[in-house]
C-alpha cells in the first residue's frame, strides 16, 4: 500500500505537501486551530487534523494515521513533539530518529562536528573562561529566540540574572565575525549520492534590523536573533568544494557514532574574512531556507531537468525506496 506523507504545521509544511502532492503521494497534516484556513486555502493536504498540542500525534485518535503514514520532521517537528516520545513511538520518520537527541543537544551536536573533523567556533564549558565574545546559545531548534550576547564571566551572570536560565541549558561559544552561509544538502542512503541543494541567508529581529539605526540609538537595545526570514544567496562557485567535502564528512561523522545521516541537512556557517568555514550548527532535517527554492534553487535545476524543491526530493525519495524494495534504508 502507497504510504501518505504527512508532517505537522509550521515551518516547511507547504513545501514539503507540495513535493508529495507533485510525486503523486496523498498527504496529511496536523495543525493547530488558528493555522487551519490558511493550510486548507493551499488545497494541498488531503487530510487535516487539528489538535490542541501537537503531541496529540501520539493518541489513540492518530493511530490509523500513524499506521499508514511517513512523517517528514522540520524545525517545528523537532521544537513541538516530545523527543522522547518519537524515539519511543511507532511513528515512522524519514530519516533516522536517532539524529533528534544529537541535534538537539548542542554539546553532542559539537561532539559529532568534532568527530566529523570539521571546523567550529570554540566552545567555553564554563563562564569563569570566557575571554572572547561570546554568544549563548539555548538546546533546541528554537530558531535563534533567547539567544544573547557576552564578553566576559561578570558580563554572563549578569544576563543570567536578568534572563533567570540554568547554565545547563545553554552552550557558551565564542562569536565568530564573518558572513552566514547556510548551505542546504541532501544526502541519499540510496544512491549514497551527496546533493548540494542551495544556500540561504536568514534575517533575524533585532539584530538584522537594528544597523538601519544611528550607533546612539543601536546601543540602548538588547540584540535578539530570532530567525523571521530567509534571503536567497549564491556563494562564489570556488567556495562550493569544502561545502560538499563538509557535508560528505558530515555524514562519515554519523555513522560512527549513531548509524548515519541521510536525507535533507544543512550546514549552518560563517565565513570569516580569510575565508574559513566555522560551522555554528547543525540541523539534520529540512531548513526553512528551502522555502525559497520551491521551484528549484540555482543547484537543484543543474541536478533536475524539472523543478525539484527539497520537499519534492524528500518524496522522490520516497518514492525510489518503494520501487527498489528497499524503505528500511530511509524509514526508521
Amino acid at each position: 500500500m502507497k504510504p501518505i506523507i504527512a508532517t505537522i504545521g509550521g515551518h516547511s509544511a507547504l513545501q514539503i505537501l507540495k513535493g508529495a502532492k507533485e510525486e503523486n503521494f496523498k498527504t496529511a497534516l496536523i495543525c493547530k486551530k488558528n493555522s487551519e484556513k490558511l493550510y486548507r486555502s493551499f488545497k494541498i493536504g488531503d487530510e487535516i487534523y487539528v489538535v490542541e498540542n501537537f503531541d496529540e500525534i501520539f493518541d489513540k485518535r492518530f493511530k490509523e494515521l500513524r499506521k499508514k503514514a511517513i512523517f517528514i520532521p522540520h524545525g517545528s517537528f523537532v521544537e513541538y513533539l516530545n523527543k522522547d516520545k518519537i524515539l519511543e513511538s511507532d511513528l515512522k520518520i524519514f530519516g533516522n530518529k536517532k539524529i533528534f537527541e544529537w541535534e538537539g543537544n548542542r554539546l553532542k551536536m559539537f561532539k559529532w562536528l568534532k568527530e566529523s573533523g570539521i571546523r567550529t567556533p570554540k566552545i567555553f564549558d564554563e563562564p569563569s573562561k570566557i575571554d572572547r565574545l561570546c554568544i549563548i546559545k539555548f538546546h533546541g531548534a528554537k530558531g535563534g529566540k533567547g539567544y544573547f550576547l557576552v564578553e566576559n564571566e561578570d558580563d554572563f551572570y549578569k544576563k543570567q540574572k536578568d534572563k533567570k536560565f540554568d547554565i545547563s541549558d545553554c552552550v557558551i561559544q565564542e562569536y565568530i565575525v564573518g558572513t552566514r552561509f547556510y548551505p542546504h544538502l541532501f544526502y541519499s542512503n540510496i544512491t549514497k549520492e551527496l546533493e548540494i541543494f542551495g544556500v540561504d541567508l536568514r534575517y533575524e529581529s533585532n539584530a538584522d534590523g537594528i544597523v538601519r539605526l544611528p550607533p546612539r540609538f543601536a546601543n540602548d537595545i538588547d540584540l535578539s536573533y530570532v530567525v523571521v526570514g530567509n534571503i536567497p544567496v549564491v556563494m562564489r562557485e570556488s567556495l562550493l568544494p569544502e561545502i560538499y567535502n563538509m557535508g560528505e564528512n558530515l555524514i562519515k561523522g554519523s555513522e560512527k557514532l549513531f548509524d548515519g545521516l541521510w536525507g535533507p541537512f544543512c550546514l549552518e556557517t560563517i565565513l570569516s574574512d580569510d575565508l574559513k568555514f566555522y560551522t555554528i550548527e547543525i540541523s539534520a532535517r529540512i531548513v526553512a531556507g528551502t522555502n525559497l527554492y520551491i521551484n528549484g534553487s540555482q543547484y537543484a535545476r543543474i541536478l533536475y531537468d524539472e523543478p525539484m524543491s527539497m520537499g519534492r526530493r524528500i518524496a522522490r525519495e520516497i518514492k525510489i525506496a518503494m520501487e527498489r524494495n528497499v524503505m528500511n534504508k530511509i524509514i526508521t
